[in-house]
């Protein structure tokens, strides 16, 4: 069964990722997600199995995107840290990208 993270588990780390770390969701669609020339994405929540996001493509559609945890399942707050680190840093070697130090 798939682990559900507490309202204000999601409620903080989406503030976080959507207010600090917009570049890294976009590299993150753009790596992963089914267009790769997204122009912006937002993290819209997670699970113990992976992340959701919505990218607005190049045409200005918004397309939902899931994203597995690279680790695996996870249900711990501080396991999500790692799991989104690890998808920035996949991104970056995917994308051609050097990652910046964490």
């Amino acid at each position: 069964m798939t682990y559900e993270f507490d309202h204000e588990t999601q409620r903080a780390v989406l503030a976080h990722m959507n207010a600090d770390h917009l570049h890294d969701n976009l590299l993150i669609v753009r790596a992963f997600g089914p267009h790769p020339d997204a122009a912006a994405a937002v993290m819209t929540g997670f699970d113990g199995v992976g992340g959701d996001w919505s990218l607005t493509s190049a045409d200005g559609v918004a397309v939902p995107v899931r994203i597995e945890w690279p680790g695996g399942a996870i249900s711990e707050r501080r396991e999500v840290r790692r799991e989104v680190v690890a998808l920035y840093d996949a991104a970056c070697a995917r994308l051609g990208m050097t990652p910046r130090p964490h």
